[in-house]
C-alpha cells in the first residue's frame, strides 16, 4: 500500500502531461516553397524552416541575437569571430552536431543557385577548429554577423551526402532534391510529411536540446489560399490560428468578438519591381527599348499610384502606404522620409510624355494571388490607376510557387514582390534587392537588373562600416537614393494581425513568423 500511494503523485503529473500536450492546426494563405532550407529567401519556407532548423544563433523574444548551436561567440580578432558550438545536440536521425555541419552548410548556402547568399554575407571562411569550435574569417569587420547567421541553418553534412543533398535545390528550374522534401535539422520540431497545397505535418522533438515554452505536441501547416475559407475554418473550429487575417474580416471579427486577435505591425514593404536592365522590354508594345530604363517613365508609374485609396478600399486602412523601401521597426526607416508622393495624373502624362510615350505603352504585370495581404486586388486596383495616364497593364495573376520561379528565371518585366527585413536592419533588403546583381550575395534576389553605381559603393560601405552614426548615415542615403530615383514603386508597408482561439496562447511577431514552441493552447 505506501509503494502505491508512492505511485500516485507520479501518476497524476503523468495524467497532467498528457492533458497538457495538445495538437495544434495553423493556416495561412501561401504553401511553402521548398523544405531546403537553404534554396529560397520565402518567408513561409523559413518559417516552417525555423520549427526544423536552427542557426548558431537565433532571435531572441527582444529580436536581438541570442545563443543557438553555439553557446558563445569571441571576437579574436575584428576579422575572426570563434564559435563554441553546443554540445550533445544531435540531429532529428540521431547523428551528433558537430563542426563539421557547419563547414559543410556554409559551403551549401552560398551556392549561386539559392537565394539565402545574403545571410552569410561578410563571411570569407568557416574554419574548423574542432569538432565543437568554429572560426568565422570576415572580409572586414561585419557589424550585421550575428543578426545575419540567425537565418543561417545548418544541415547534417552526413545526411546530405548520403541522400545526394549536397547541392542546394535550384528552384527555378523546377528542380527537385532529397532535402526540397525531406527534412533533418536539430530544431524544436520533426517533419511527419509535407504534401503540397495541403499540409505540412510536425510533432515535438522530445529530445531538443532547449525547453519548449510551449505545449504544442503535434503542429499541422495547412495553406489555405481562399480568405473566407480560411476565416471560416477558424469560426468552425477547424483551425486554432489564422496568421493572416484579411483586412475586410479584421473589424468585424473584432467586434464579434468571439476570437482572440493579436494586432500588429508586420516588418515587410510590399512594392512593384521594374526591369530596368534589358534591352528591350520583355512582351511590351515598345520595342528595341526599354522605357523603365528611363527615370521619367518611373517617376510617372509612382505619380499615377494612389496609396491612400489602396489603404481606404482595399486594406481597409491596416497598410502603411510607403516611399521608402523599409519598414517601420526597421534600423535605417525614419518616418520623416516615408511621405509618399501624392498621385499628380497631369504630371505622370507630361513625363510619359517627355520620355518618348505620349500614348502610353503596354507591359504585363505578374502578381501573385496568395502571398501579400489581398495582392491580387492590390494589382487589379494598380492596372485601373496606370490605366488613367496611358499605360496598358496586362495583369497575369497566379500563385506564388509560380510567379516566384518566373521572376527568378528572368521572365517578368514587371511584377510584384513583398520583402521582410528579418534581420530588423536596412542592409539585408539593400544588398538582397538594391545592389547590381552578381554570383554571391549581392544582388542575389535583384531579378530587376537594378544597377546603380552609387547605390552599389553606399551598400559596400554599409556592409562593413563599425561606427553606428556614420553607418545609419550611409543607410540613409541610399534609402534616399532609391526613393529619389524612383527604382521601385513602393506600395505600403503591411499589418499583420492575427487571430485564433480563445485558449491559444501565443507570442505575435513583427517579422510574421509564428513559432509552436512559444504557443499553448487549452
Amino acid at each position: 500500500m505506501p509503494s502505491a500511494l508512492r505511485l500516485l503523485p507520479l501518476l497524476a503529473t503523468l495524467t497532467l502531461s498528457a492533458a497538457m500536450a495538445a495538437p495544434l492546426r495553423w493556416a495561412a494563405q501561401n504553401d511553402i516553397l521548398t523544405l531546403d532550407p537553404h534554396s529560397q529567401d520565402h518567408n513561409p519556407s523559413n518559417v516552417i524552416g525555423t520549427h526544423l532548423y536552427e542557426g548558431l544563433t537565433r532571435l531572441g523574444q527582444n529580436y536581438r541575437p541570442e545563443p543557438s548551436l553555439a553557446t558563445k561567440w569571441t571576437y579574436v580578432s575584428q576579422t575572426q569571430v570563434r564559435f563554441d558550438l553546443r554540445r550533445g545536440v544531435k540531429f532529428h536521425d540521431g547523428s551528433p552536431f558537430t563542426a563539421d555541419d557547419v563547414v559543410f552548410s556554409f559551403g551549401r548556402i552560398t551556392q549561386p543557385q539559392g537565394t539565402k547568399q545574403t545571410y552569410v554575407s561578410g563571411i570569407k571562411e568557416v574554419r574548423k577548429i574542432d569538432d565543437h569550435t568554429v572560426d568565422f574569417l570576415l572580409e572586414a569587420p561585419t557589424p550585421m554577423l550575428l543578426q545575419n547567421i540567425i537565418a543561417f541553418p545548418i544541415m547534417s553534412k552526413v545526411w546530405s551526402v548520403k541522400n545526394n543533398a549536397t547541392s542546394t535545390q535550384d528552384y527555378k528550374a523546377k528542380e527537385e532534391n532529397y532535402a526540397s522534401r525531406n527534412a533533418n535539422g536539430t530544431g524544436p520540431y520533426k517533419l511527419v510529411s509535407w504534401q503540397p497545397d495541403q499540409a505540412v505535418k510536425m510533432v515535438a522533438n522530445k529530445d531538443w536540446w532547449d525547453r519548449n515554452a510551449g505545449n504544442i505536441t503535434e503542429l499541422s501547416y495547412l495553406p489555405i489560399k481562399s480568405a473566407p475559407t480560411r476565416v471560416a475554418a477558424l469560426l468552425s473550429g477547424d483551425v486554432d490560428i489564422v496568421t493572416d487575417l484579411p483586412p475586410q474580416d479584421f473589424f468585424k471579427l473584432k467586434e464579434a468578438g468571439k476570437v482572440k486577435l493579436l494586432e500588429g505591425p508586420e516588418i515587410r514593404t510590399v512594392f512593384f519591381v521594374m526591369d530596368e536592365g534589358s534591352d528591350e522590354l520583355r512582351e511590351s508594345s515598345v520595342k528595341g527599348k526599354n522605357p523603365f530604363k528611363d527615370k521619367r517613365v518611373r517617376e510617372a508609374m509612382n505619380l499615377a499610384l494612389d496609396r491612400e485609396a489602396i489603404k481606404r478600399s482595399i486594406m481597409r486602412g491596416l497598410s502603411v502606404p510607403a516611399a521608402l523601401m523599409v519598414p517601420p521597426g526597421v534600423n535605417g526607416y525614419d518616418a520623416a522620409l516615408d511621405a509618399p508622393l501624392k498621385p499628380d495624373l497631369d504630371k505622370a502624362r507630361r513625363l510619359l510624355a517627355e520620355a518618348g510615350y505620349p500614348q502610353g505603352f503596354e507591359v504585363p504585370l505578374h502578381c501573385p494571388n496568395n502571398r501579400y495581404v489581398n495582392d491580387e486586388q492590390v494589382c487589379q486596383a494598380a492596372v485601373s490607376m496606370w490605366a488613367k495616364v496611358g499605360v496598358k497593364v496586362r495583369l497575369i495573376a497566379a500563385p506564388f510557387s509560380t510567379h516566384s520561379q518566373t521572376f527568378q528565371r528572368g521572365e517578368s518585366p514587371f511584377y510584384m514582390l513583398g520583402w521582410g527585413v528579418s534581420t530588423y536592419d536596412a542592409l539585408y533588403a539593400l544588398q538582397a534587392w538594391g545592389h547590381t546583381r552578381t554570383n554571391g550575395a549581392d544582388g542575389n534576389f535583384n531579378f530587376g537588373k537594378v544597377s546603380d553605381a552609387r547605390l552599389d559603393e553606399l551598400i559596400q560601405k554599409i556592409k562593413f562600416e563599425p561606427d553606428v552614426p556614420t553607418r545609419n548615415a550611409l543607410i540613409k542615403e541610399a534609402l534616399l537614393r532609391i526613393r529619389d530615383e524612383f527604382l521601385f514603386i513602393p506600395i505600403h508597408h503591411q499589418i499583420r494581425p492575427w487571430a485564433m482561439k480563445p485558449g491559444v496562447d501565443t507570442l505575435h511577431r513583427s517579422n510574421d513568423y509564428f513559432e509552436a514552441r512559444y504557443t499553448t493552447i487549452k
